[in-house]
């Protein structure tokens, strides 16, 4: 495979949120998100947007600028994908998160899959529109 531009993974995962800014500004504050690029149309509606978690990218897009696209709330909570980020001390960040309202589906806990694999310790939540994610510290590997 080609090598990539510098700062770029090979997997950039796009949400859509109906209030895409709002959502950037919890992303940041409730998962540790850092804000890379944001565009903003005439209207203010986010065009596009880009947030990294260390080596990690994800775009953030608005569903009024994409045709097709949806927020879970706008589908009764339904998803079709959740995103899985590792993290130093998953025991803060969930406190940071539940601390920023997020809604916490699944509290801390050790998952062990077995002596020939690995063991994390994870939560799952859900963000302010309702797309899924689990974070996670490895406790063995």
């Amino acid at each position: 495979m080609k090598k990539l531009p510098d700062g770029w993974p090979r997997i950039c995962p796009a949400l859509f949120y109906d209030d895409a800014g709002k959502a950037i500004d919890w992303l940041v504050r409730a998962f540790g998100f850092e804000v890379r690029l944001k565009i903003e149309g005439d209207d203010g509606d986010v065009a596009h947007s880009e947030l990294v978690f260390g080596d990690g990218l994800i775009f953030v897009g608005s569903t009024k600028r994409r045709e097709g696209r949806k927020s879970p709330r706008a589908i009764d909570g339904a998803n079709t994908q959740a995103l899985g980020v590792y993290v130093d001390d998953v025991d803060a960040h969930c406190k940071r998160a539940r601390d920023a309202g997020a809604k916490i589906l699944q509290e801390l806990k050790d998952v062990d899959y077995g002596a020939d694999h690995w063991s994390d310790r994870c939560y799952e939540v859900a963000d302010l529109e309702g797309h899924r994610w689990w974070f996670a510290t490895r406790l063995r590997g």
